[in-house]
């Protein structure tokens, strides 16, 4: 017993001394002030109720490519979960084989950005969740054709009422995308290194990733990607020093002006999240950069006028890799099956 007793007194002293190293990191107690770590539970949905029937029946939702004009699109096939929530592509393929004119941002952790998309023009996840269904270039259905093609499915039907018990018609396009929005709340990437060093964790970066936090922040990244997601809280011009080239930053996709007609948001793009950024390239608006290390040193040159170093980009590099968390393991549903009377696709 007091072998066990010693034991338990060094792990407890242990943990204080780390705990006292902590709380004297300037590193970690300016990070702190800037970043907040990833909660281990999904946040609520404004003004909507998170029950297991309603995630589920979102699940079902956003796996089902018959909520496309082909029967071929999901909200999945642009947004993988298993890829970092992207589909790797610079631009998404959708109804026949049109493509898309801008990169497909990550749903993990979307939910903690200020608005959606990367012009902002979807307030939340649920007005988001609307807008790709009935897109031409993307799953081309109507939300009148979604709803007959939902209603046409009857194993959907106990799923909607499960989720909506106190709705009289519950298959609607509003509880679709609430639906669909509650599913991707869940998708969220807890415990990475970084989060681990928010808690108080001195020793869940390298030296090297700590070496980038400090150039992240003393640099002036931190200016744009700050907060819980590291991004996604504010929006930027791309450019704001340095313009980069046509290739990166093409004249005729003038960003948030398409949405406010307003002169000051042209080239202005929502700043995306960094989360996960290892797993999601290719990366910005147009998807034409596939190495970390040279979206960096774009964003050096375009948005802060600093050339750094390659040692300088391989540790704001190495820190961005520390933002990695936890992928969500979700289980792919069993969707209800078509019949004779469901609507046919159109090829």
């Amino acid at each position: 017993m007091r072998t066990v007793a010693v034991a338990l007194a060094l792990v407890s002293a242990t943990i204080g001394a780390t705990a006292a190293l902590s709380a004297e990191d300037p590193l970690m107690k300016e990070a702190q002030g800037l970043f907040q770590p990833i909660p281990n539970k999904p946040p609520v949905v404004k003004d909507v109720v998170a029950t297991p029937a309603l995630v589920e029946l979102g699940k079902a939702l956003y796996f089902d490519p018959r909520l496309s004009e082909s029967h071929n699109i999901s909200c999945n096939t642009c947004h993988q979960i298993g890829l970092g929530g992207v589909d790797m592509l610079p631009v998404s393929i959708g109804h026949k084989s049109q493509k898309g004119t801008r990169n497909a941002p990550t749903v993990l952790n979307s939910v903690f950005n200020t608005a959606q998309f990367w012009d902002g023009r979807a307030a939340d996840l649920k007005e988001q969740a609307g807008g790709p269904i009935q897109n031409p270039v993307e799953m081309a259905i109507t939300h009148q054709h979604a709803i007959e093609m939902l209603r046409g499915i009857p194993g959907y039907k106990p799923l909607f009422e499960a989720a909506f018990p106190g709705d009289k018609d519950p298959v609607t396009i509003q509880n679709v995308e609430k639906a669909i929005a509650v599913f991707e709340a869940t998708l969220i990437t807890p415990n990475a290194p970084f989060d681990k060093f928010l808690r108080g964790d001195g020793n869940a970066l390298t030296a090297e990733q700590k070496a980038g936090l400090r150039l992240f922040i003393d640099q002036g990244c931190a200016s744009c990607h700050n907060g819980i997601n590291v991004g996604g809280g504010m929006y930027a011009p791309f450019g704001v020093v340095e313009k980069p080239g046509a290739d990166i930053l093409p004249p005729t996709d003038k960003g948030r002006f398409q949405v406010t007609k307003t002169a000051d948001d042209e080239y202005v793009f929502k700043v995306p999240t960094l989360r996960n950024i290892e797993l999601t390239p290719p990366y910005f608006h147009t998807g034409k950069a596939w190495d970390l290390k040279q979206a960096v040193g774009v964003m050096a040159t375009s948005q802060l006028g600093e050339h750094l170093s390659d040692d300088q980009i391989s540790k704001i590099t190495a820190f961005l890799h520390s933002l990695t968390g936890e992928q969500p393991m979700v289980t792919y549903p069993i969707l209800p099956p078509s019949t004779a009377t469901t609507p046919q696709p159109e090829m």
